[in-house]
């Protein structure tokens, strides 16, 4: 059998286990697999100390490295969204809605696990305890293949949270790793049909359109995010300033960073000098558009590429448009989908934007920086999905559950 059938069989049957495992007995995992988190974080950093490293030797980004890094700080905040998963409502074996047919039968719709789910990412150790909570929360077993980056954290935390399950005679197939980082293995698992009921990509554009082309298991398409902040005419430029500050240099790494600036001409003669003096502070690059050129001397010369990149660093775009119209169009024209704020004082504008931006999480007046399944109250999140089907937005419990129908009868036959 050869490698990855053999995972596959492994978190197949697994997730058999998981199935029919109580509230208690699956609480009672997150919360031993948080402990053993804090228990082997001194070798859970060594090992990410060997990833940090080899980081650094290739030219890795700081944003990106920052992404790749862990301390204690990180490892007990990956505990503490374990055991905040553990607290949460329990999603399977809800009953969603119930109908009762005129001949009597009852007919329950019940939220039940998906079954093995299948998760390819990049850089970020903390998607592994992530992913492994939710999917264990919900009754699903999981197989991980993250970066060749993160080896060395990945599976040090895997190897943490399989020995605590075990520990506490729970399955350790519930989290498997995929230690092989050929790209032919990576491929085949996007078509592991036999075994994955679900596929989820979390990382950059190229990883996402690699899965999206390659993929023959479904997927939930998770999305880069080239998040935008329109200031209007009508913005507090005291609370744009802190807003923009916030969602870009908050942590520039991350896809619920602001990337694009869209401001107003009324007000980019006042305002774009001040945004410019913000950032430059922080030692962030602009670069604009003409109007916003002349305006500043500065700001460099954005392309047509600028305003549809997701930087992931020390870079902002910068667009200046004529009326709210504009705004709308141009951040639907360059948006990934992800998130995207509009700062104003003004109640019509506002509605406008909520009801015409096509994205997953739109703001009035806050941070696009909150688009994260614990800031949303969903404990920790499997992703943010940019798509429509199914999933939209950050992807807590309910997202990697399915449902069956129940249906109850007293001898009822078909005429």
């Amino acid at each position: 059998m050869d490698y990855l059938e053999s995972l596959g069989k492994r978190a197949k049957d697994a997730s058999v286990k998981l199935n029919v495992l109580d509230a208690s007995s699956k609480n009672l995992g997150l919360r031993a697999a948080a402990a053993g988190l804090i228990k082997d974080a001194a070798k859970i950093i060594e090992a990410n100390k060997k990833d940090v490293e080899q980081a650094v030797a290739n030219g890795m980004s700081a944003a990106l490295i920052d992404r790749l890094s862990l301390n204690e700080e990180r490892i007990k905040a990956m505990a503490d969204e374990l055991r905040d998963i553990s607290s949460l409502k329990e999603p399977v074996g809800e009953i969603i809605d119930v109908n009762v047919r005129p001949n009597g039968l009852r007919i329950e719709k019940v939220r039940v696990p998906m079954g093995v789910i299948g998760i390819i990412y990049e850089s970020r150790p903390n998607v592994t305890a992530d992913a492994f909570g939710l999917c264990f929360k919900t009754g699903n077993a999981v197989i991980l293949r993250g970066g060749s980056d993160s080896i060395n954290s990945n599976v040090a935390i895997v190897n943490s949270i399989r020995e605590a399950l075990e520990n506490e005679k729970l399955p350790g197939d519930a989290i498997l790793y995929i230690e092989d980082i050929s790209r032919e293995t990576a491929t085949e698992f996007m078509r592991l049909n036999k075994y994955l009921d679900l596929l989820i990509p979390r990382g950059g554009a190229g990883l996402i359109r690699s899965v999206v082309e390659n993929a023959t298991v479904p997927v939930i398409e998770t999305g880069t995010g080239n998040c935008h902040i329109y200031v209007d005419e009508y913005a507090d430029f005291d609370m744009a300033l802190n807003i923009i500050d916030n969602a870009k240099t908050q942590r520039m790494g991350v896809c619920n960073a602001c990337e694009s600036l869209v401001v107003h001409a009324a007000i980019a003669e006042s305002f774009v000098p001040l945004v410019y003096e913000r950032l430059s502070s922080k030692n962030i690059e602009i670069r604009g558009s003409r109007e916003a050129v002349e305006l500043v001397s500065g700001i460099k010369d954005a392309t047509e590429e600028d305003f549809k990149t997701e930087y992931l660093g020390p870079v902002i775009s910068l667009k200046i448009v004529d009326n709210i119209d504009q705004a709308i169009e141009h951040i639907n024209k360059c948006s990934t989908k992800h998130s995207e704020a509009i700062i104003t004082e003004n109640t019509e504008n506002a509605d406008r934007f909520l009801r015409e931006i096509d994205a997953a999480c739109v703001y009035v007046n806050a941070s696009t920086r909150f688009t994260d399944g614990g800031e949303f109250g969903l404990g920790a999140e499997i992703g943010i999905s940019t798509q429509k089907f199914h999933a939209r937005g950050p992807m807590g419990l309910e997202a990697i559950t399915s449902y069956k129908y129940i249906i109850h009868g007293t001898g009822q036959i078909r005429e």
